[in-house]
């Protein structure tokens, strides 16, 4: 290759990060390919391996610590695709694992999130506390990639379909725990199922990996450190394994064996949605904030009146809250989440646990909203309904007369969840001409894309939306090819959080979050 003098322009290839360049020279990127920074110093002194590993997208596994935050800050930028770190604090696991300001995230737990929403992104990341899995790439290098390829393509790495580490619960038999595990000093361990054991049929694949006992990791364990562990289980133990296949996927991309990433198989404990709809003596409950088993304060459901909608839902006393439409209440305070139980108005949608759970999940280290989706019944209704078009007769004037559409809007893009619906019910009301969402099913496709209770409908792939007479027109356009292509308005009521609002100014951007 002929040599090139320092400060000649380079044209990079797409996904030039399959290539490292030579660290030992400074090159300058020609400013036509759109890069906001045109010059990217390569210092004399930086690591090779560092070079690689920011030419590629990365891997970042966090760990929130006791009390604090996974240590970064992201921002979305006015007329730029994806979402930017924009801050990491020192000392924290973000900086441990590599997270860089300026990385743009592409991925949360095998979710490609370069063309979601900015606060879809934010509600992923905190449903997934205490662990999450980033997918990152330095932005210079993206910037590159999407000046070569444009803005539709995905950048960000994923596991096929399927192709997952899973969350085992095992119990013991007459049997024991129905495997054996592969000889060596120290890990990692494989393990040898028993045809027909208890690891069997509680959906351990043959010839898995082993990943963590009871939440804790045991790739370094000895082989005595990991007897000692399994014995001191008791009767029941929970494993963290991948197959062969996930190996060897994982291995192809660069992708951590990571927890985050698992779906549950025979849990033992799981969380709840509630769906409640007030009545004319509320909801029946009491929320009170107060000290959980961990010794955390946490949001717990008391006082549940007998023949009210919060026990008719399934609510019981001591329930943990964890969820209200959707998004995570974790470290929120009491007067927060109040807050957001009452803007959801008349209808309102919970994800709790039980004690059991949350001692479960708790130990396991990982958020019982990673499992939510997988824990609903096939057949509900609320999953696999496309979009059930209810026309409400004679309804209450405070609960669902809808006020005139506000001047903003948003847009969604939703495509078909698991189970081949889109999650949201739409209800209409004859002396209105607007539709508006009156359910959303939590952890579904429209969950995720952040629609909200009371959010009236203006068009729908293209078409203006009017009221009761459009319903067969939405039904047969809810059936086309996805995505469905939503244009939304929040009831004035509902919390803006949902939208964001215009501002003026060339380099305005969105104010940080931290995470």
């Amino acid at each position: 290759m002929p040599q090139r003098e320092p400060g000649t322009h380079v044209q990079i290839p797409a996904f030039s990060y399959l290539c490292p360049l030579p660290p030992c020279r400074k090159f300058e990127f020609n400013p036509k390919l759109g890069i906001d920074n045109p010059v990217l110093s390569l210092a004399e002194d930086l690591d090779p391996s560092d070079l690689w590993s920011l030419e590629r997208p990365r891997f970042c596994l966090l760990s929130k610590e006791e009390g604090r935050s996974f240590g970064f800050h992201l921002q979305q930028e006015r007329g730029t695709v994806g979402h930017v770190v924009c801050r990491v604090e020192p000392g924290t696991s973000a900086q441990r694992q590599g997270l860089r300001e300026g990385d743009r995230i592409l991925g949360v737990n095998n979710h490609v999130v370069e063309h979601e929403d900015y606060l879809v992104v934010i509600r992923r990341i905190r449903a997934s506390s205490p662990r999450v899995l980033l997918t990152v790439l330095a932005r210079h290098m993206h910037d590159v990639a999407r000046a070569q390829r444009g803005n539709n393509d995905h950048l960000c790495p994923t596991l096929s379909p399927g192709v997952r580490p899973r969350l085992c619960h095992i119990v013991k038999d007459e049997g024991g725990f129905g495997f054996s595990i592969t000889q060596g000093r120290r890990g990692p361990f494989w393990l040898v199922l028993s045809t027909g054991g208890a690891a069997e049929r509680a959906g351990v694949p043959p010839g898995a990996r082993l990943l963590e006992v009871n939440g804790v990791s045991v790739e370094k364990f000895t082989h005595n450190q990991l007897n000692r562990k399994l014995f001191q289980s008791g009767k029941e133990v929970t494993l963290l394994v991948a197959g062969p296949e996930v190996e060897e996927q994982c291995r192809q991309l660069g992708m951590p064996l990571a927890a985050p990433l698992a779906e549950g198989w025979a849990l033992p404990n799981r969380p709840r949605c509630l769906h409640l709809e007030k009545g004319p003596k509320g909801f029946g409950f009491v929320l009170r904030e107060e000290k959980g088993l961990d010794g955390r304060l946490g949001q717990f459901l008391w006082e549940v009146d007998p023949g009210l909608p919060a026990e008719k839902a399934g609510m019981q006393a001591g329930d943990r809250l964890v969820a209200v439409a959707g998004e995570s209440v974790e470290g929120l305070g009491h007067e927060e989440t109040v807050s957001k139980i009452r803007a959801q108005g008349s209808c309102v949608s919970l994800v709790v646990v039980d004690p059991k759970a949350d001692r479960f999940f708790s130990m396991v280290r990982l958020s019982p909203l990673l499992f939510l989706e997988s824990t609903e019944a096939p057949d509900s209704p609320q999953v696999t309904l496309s979009a059930s078009l209810t026309e409400t007769e004679d309804p209450p004037v405070e609960d669902t007369m809808v006020a005139p559409v506000p001047c903003c809007f948003r847009q969604c893009f939703l495509y078909p969840g698991p189970g081949g619906g889109y999650g949201f019910r739409l209800s209409c009301v004859a002396s209105v001409p607007h539709l508006f969402i009156s359910q959303v099913t939590l952890g579904g496709s429209a969950a995720q894309a952040g629609l909200q209770l009371g959010d009236v409908i203006l068009e729908m792939n293209g078409y203006p939306v009017g009221g009761e007479n459009d319903l067969e027109t939405l039904q047969q356009l809810a059936e086309a090819k996805p995505p469905l292509h939503l244009k939304l308005a929040a009831r004035p009521h509902q919390s803006l959080e949902a939208w964001i609002p215009p501002r003026s100014g060339e380099d305005w951007a969105l104010d940080s979050d931290v995470l």
